[in-house]
């Protein structure tokens, strides 16, 4: 029987992850994934591991009024409240779309460009100011907050199992960042599933993640790996013409809750 064995959320991009037991859904995924966001403070382009690796170290732990708690090695932990509908707009890029999203204010910008080493803003997605996902997948109206294209990442567990025999040494479900972890399945099942139910949520499958050098990074220590795996033993044995495939990106159709250890069911 397939079940739902791991949640994950990222209240802060490339910050660090939190498992969970439960979680609700909203129109943009697991409630409070990846709401917030790092900018460069004068470019306002979007802030990760990919150039900045010790974002691994960052904790960025969400609050049920929607705000943070963020803390780090050797710097004291500050809670940062959510931007209220007056708090300065501040345009923002991550990847190819240009927003205008609330700036968590001065404290929180002066307590993470501290941590970064370069003036840096801290910003919000609400609701009514989310982007649309990647065209030419899913549905015209479907939305994302600031997860690189979609609003979950799914894995399953025997594929994690797969690549870890492939490269020679167990790699941790953290360097992927998925959202749901699916147990029971062969390896890379996922690949053709297009859509699953877990509970009462139905959910689309809309596109393989390409995988990029961010997993080379380990995510307890944030050093990345001399050899460059797994990023390489994928390159090697799930390249495709859009990359090295390795999860599959979801869309939620409806809310709802999740809880681990839900049963999955294959739709489609």
């Amino acid at each position: 029987m397939l079940r739902l064995s791991a949640l994950y959320r990222y209240p802060l991009k490339s910050a660090r992850g939190e498992a969970l037991q439960q979680i609700g859904l909203d129109k943009l995924g697991l409630d409070g994934d990846r709401r917030w966001m790092l900018v460069d403070e004068s470019s306002g382009r979007f802030l990760t591991q990919r150039a900045v690796a010790q974002m691994s170290q960052l904790s960025a732990l969400w609050n049920a009024e929607g705000g943070l708690t963020l803390s780090a090695p050797g710097h004291s932990p500050m809670n940062v409240v959510l931007p209220g509908s007056d708090a300065e707009l501040r345009g923002v890029t991550i990847w190819r779309d240009t927003l205008r999203v609330p700036d968590a204010g001065d404290a929180a910008a002066a307590w993470v460009s501290k941590f970064i080493g370069q003036p840096t803003r801290l910003v919000q997605v609400p609701l009514d100011r989310a982007r649309t996902t990647q065209a030419g997948f899913g549905k015209d109206d479907d939305q994302v907050a600031f997860a690189d294209g979609f609003p979950l990442l799914l894995i399953g567990q025997a594929s994690l199992e797969d690549l870890s025999q492939e490269v020679g040494r167990p790699m941790e479900m953290l360097r992927f960042r998925p959202n749901l972890v699916i147990e029971g399945s062969e390896a890379f099942a996922e690949d053709g599933w297009k859509r699953i139910r877990i509970g009462e949520v139905e959910f689309r499958v809309v596109k393989p993640c390409s995988r990029c050098i961010l997993t080379t990074i380990d995510p307890e220590t944030g050093e990345r790996s001399v050899d460059r795996e797994p990023f390489a033993t994928l390159q090697k044995y799930r390249s495709t013409a859009d990359g090295a495939m390795f999860g599959q990106n979801l869309v939620n159709d409806g809310n709802g809750r999740l809880e681990v250890g839900m049963p999955v069911e294959i739709l489609e």
